[in-house]
């Protein structure tokens, strides 16, 4: 199996990148992080990105907060699909980063989650990596059933609470 690469801006988006690291290791997924800033390390960065698919990486979550083009950076290195993470910060509540992730141009895609939505981008990899891959795509499947039955214990407790 293909592994993911995981690279984030700072150290201080490690709790947020953590969840992502989590649920890829739910799911088997090997992973490979990394600290990279696209405006101080951008060599590095840009090096990671460029050797990404032969050094056995499918896919690549990028994870940053302000400005946050350490998405884009890694994208414009590579035909690997990438998924941003916008982070949180305390100067805009992490609109800027959902706005510089996002608004890419034509030609250098970045596939961009919620503000903070780790979980969702270690899942968009694994539905990804499930293409191909049937153990996958059933575990994928399991956790689907898993969390609508979540939601419907959730709704009988409340049901039978309030409904009288």
């Amino acid at each position: 199996m293909k592994k993911v690469g995981i690279v984030m801006g700072s150290d201080s988006d490690l709790p947020i990148v953590r969840k992502a690291i989590d649920t890829l290791a739910a799911f088997d997924i090997p992973y490979e992080v990394h600290v990279y800033s696209a405006h101080r390390t951008p060599v590095e960065a840009r090096d990671f990105a460029v050797s990404a698919r032969e050094n056995g990486f499918g896919a690549i979550i990028a994870a940053a907060g302000m400005a946050a083009h350490l998405a884009g950076a890694i994208a414009a290195n590579t035909t690997l699909p990438v998924i941003g993470i916008p982070c949180k910060s305390s100067n805009l509540d992490g609109m800027d980063a959902l706005l510089s992730t996002v608004q890419m141009p034509s030609g250098i895609p970045v596939a961009t989650v919620a503000i903070n939505g780790a979980v969702n981008a270690a899942l968009l990899c694994a539905q990804m990596f499930a293409i191909e891959d049937k153990e996958l795509a059933a575990k994928l499947d399991a956790k689907r059933k898993s969390d609508a039955e979540g939601v419907l214990a959730k709704d009988a407790a409340v049901a039978a609470e309030f409904n009288k």
